[in-house]
Order: C-alpha cells, then structure tokens, then sequence
C-alpha cells in the first residue's frame, strides 16, 4: 500500500479529512527588531526558521526570554546587518528601527510591524498573527487558546480590591489604556491613575499621589548605574507613603510586553496584594 499516497497526490485527489496533519508553510528566515516580537516568534517560530533577534532580548531586565534568546543570533536594527541575513520576512514594533523599516521596505523586503499591547487581548491577538505570518497558525493558536484559558482561571481568583497606583522613573505613571493597567485590574487592583482619568503612560505629580494614599505602590526596577531620573523614588514623602516594604511591588519584564508572560506579573501582584491585605485586615 505504500504506493497509494504517491497516487493519490500523482492524481490530485484530495485526502479525506482527519487523515493527517495539514502541513505548514511560511517564510524560511525571520529577523526580528523588537524586543516584543522577539518573544513572540520565539515562541511560535520553527525550527531554524527564525534567524535573528534584537540585542535586547538577551537582557534580563527587559526580556521575559533572555535565556532562551542566546539561542539565536542577535541584531542591533541596522539595515545594513538584516539585509546581509536575506530575511523573507522581518517583524518590528510600530515605533522600533523606523529608518531601518522604511530602508528595507525600499529594499523589497516584507516587514510586518506589531503596535504596543495596551491590553491583555492584545496577547492572544499577537500569538495568532505571528502565526499566520510564521507559516504556523495552529501553533499560534494553540498559544492563543492556552493563554486565554489561563488567563480566565486568573482572573477567576482575583486579589483584594486595593487601590494602586504605578510610579515610575521621573515621575511617570500607566493609566488606562495601557498594558500595565490591563495586569492590574487582572489582579483585582484598581488604578489610581485611571480613576483619576489619566491615561496610557503619563505624568503623576507626586503631590497627587501622596494625597491619593495608596495601598500599594508599584514601582519601576531600578536601573544598574545612577541616574537623576530615578531620585523621585526616594522622595521624603514617597518613603513615608510607603514605609513598609510590603506596601511596594516592583515592575519587570514581565510586564513590558503582549505576551504569555504578562501571567506571572498578574499572579504576583495578586499575591503581593493578598499578602497586603491580610497584614492590614483589609477584606
């Protein structure tokens, strides 16, 4: 019999369905610019499909998949450095390498570019897109499907309903709109900033932010070397808001990008919040 499936394709019959796996096919060599659609092919690509990644990926400051990304070979967003790997397909954020985007466009190479995420829909969103660019939509849609039924148990078991507020470097909160806000409410906090009617990444006095009195403050990792952008943090006013060093939770690369690993930062927060709560006795 095995000469039947040579003849079958040789007459161009189709093969009855659920008799096998319906092969993928997409582009061979994916270059990726951002940071964020690092993760994202790493996690959909193929074998050998994707063959470089942005530098930045392989800082655990920022990626989420630092370790995995010493896997691949790394770029700096040059033109010059993708077009000598002979992508078919290049993935950039909307924002990321804009003069490398126009050049290898006049180039004739395809570039994709993927917006920032500003919720947590965006996740599941980007994982089947990738896929359907990548040649491996089942793979992107198994992701999908898995993230969004993980994310449902989450938000199933949410934490107190604290109020927080985000406060980053020079000031700087995430109101709503944002990525950051998304993962707050998933983790049953309510935003100051977005009750307050701000929106996406914006200024908070901190004035306004003592005044508002918090349960908890989340606060931006601080940087390796000093900078003057962070001295807010240690404000006389910002200390005695938050003298306890429960009433702190600290940002990380979790909660930069749209991808799966916005459930750790969701999970975290809740517990940091439970803990905060039971501590106080907040219901």
């Amino acid at each position: 019999m095995r000469w039947l499936m040579p003849l079958l394709l040789f007459l161009g019959l189709a093969l009855p369905a659920g008799a096998g796996p319906e092969p993928e096919s997409g582009p061979e060599r994916v270059v990726s610019l951002n940071l964020c659609t690092d993760q994202l092919a790493m996690m959909v690509a193929g074998p050998g499909q994707l063959v470089s990644v942005s530098a930045l990926s392989r800082d655990p400051l920022y990626s989420s998949m630092a370790e995995q990304a010493r896997d691949y070979p790394v770029n700096h967003g040059l033109a010059e450095e993708v077009f000598l790997l002979e992508p078919d397909l290049v993935l950039a954020g909307r924002y990321t390498a804009t003069q490398t985007v126009t050049m290898l466009r006049r180039l004739g190479i395809r570039v994709e570019t993927f917006d920032p995420a500003e919720g947590l829909d965006a996740v599941a969103a980007g994982l089947r897109r990738t896929g359907r660019l990548l040649g491996r939509e089942a793979r992107g849609a198994r992701l999908a499907a898995r993230f969004e039924a993980d994310l449902a148990a989450v938000r199933a078991r949410p934490g107190p309903a604290l109020r927080a507020a985000t406060y980053y470097q020079n000031g700087f909160t995430s109101g709503s709109g944002s990525l950051a806000d998304a993962i707050m409410a998933a983790a049953g906090l309510r935003n100051i900033a977005a009750a307050r009617g701000l929106s996406g990444l914006t200024r908070l006095p901190l004035e306004a932010l003592v005044m508002a009195e918090p349960d908890l403050v989340i606060a931006s990792r601080d940087q390796p070397a000093p900078a003057l952008a962070g001295a807010v943090r240690t404000h006389p006013a910002l200390t005695a808001l938050t003298g306890r060093s429960e009433r702190v939770a600290v940002t990380g690369s979790a909660w930069i990008c749209g991808t799966p690993h916005v459930l750790t930062a969701i999970r975290r927060l809740a517990e940091t919040g439970t803990l905060l709560a039971r501590d106080t006795g907040r219901p």
